[in-house]
């Protein structure tokens, strides 16, 4: 079984700071990958235990996948403007007058 870690290191001088969103896609294609590992596993196994532990292994990894997406996703949306309630003009003229 193949796993997969983001390394950490310092960036260098040419390397330019990766977003967050760029990371988020990163794991993501590295869980892709984990899992295909996965269901290739699952695919020639056939001892009960080993294919209870692939389930488990198949479970969490399609859990973590979608936590991603769920993060990717959170990235996309912009947040919303903010709307005054309008009343707050009228506060504004009363302070004026």
């Amino acid at each position: 079984m193949k796993f997969f870690f983001r390394e950490r290191k310092n960036p260098t001088i040419n390397e330019v700071p990766k977003t967050q969103r760029e990371l988020l896609l990163e794991d993501l294609e590295k869980t892709k990958c984990e899992l295909d590992t996965a269901y290739r596993g699952f695919d020639y196994v056939t001892d009960p235990d080993l294919i209870d532990c692939y389930i488990y292994d198949i479970n969490a990894i399609l859990k973590r996948y979608k936590y991603l997406l769920e993060q990717v996703e959170e990235t996309n949306r912009e947040p919303e403007p903010v709307s005054y309630p309008s009343d707050t003009k009228s506060a504004a003229t009363a302070f004026i007058s």
